[in-house]
């Protein structure tokens, strides 16, 4: 189960790359690692952003 500081952090990223008019395409929270991974980016190019936020909520680009 995702903590509190994550759920934060999902949503400050999240609106972050909406505002940056990024398409997500996975978001997804591993239970093995508990982490929230979040891949996004556009149809258009072809970078990719990769968001890792850990239990402590500190997001950081893998």
């Amino acid at each position: 189960m995702p903590t509190v500081e994550q759920a934060f952090a999902c949503m400050r990223v999240c609106q972050m790359l909406s505002n940056s008019y990024r398409a997500i395409y996975v978001f997804r929270y591993d239970t093995r690692r508990q982490i929230v991974y979040i891949q996004a980016g556009t149809e258009v190019q072809t970078d990719e952003i990769e968001v890792e936020i850990p239990q402590g909520g500190l997001w950081r680009f893998i």
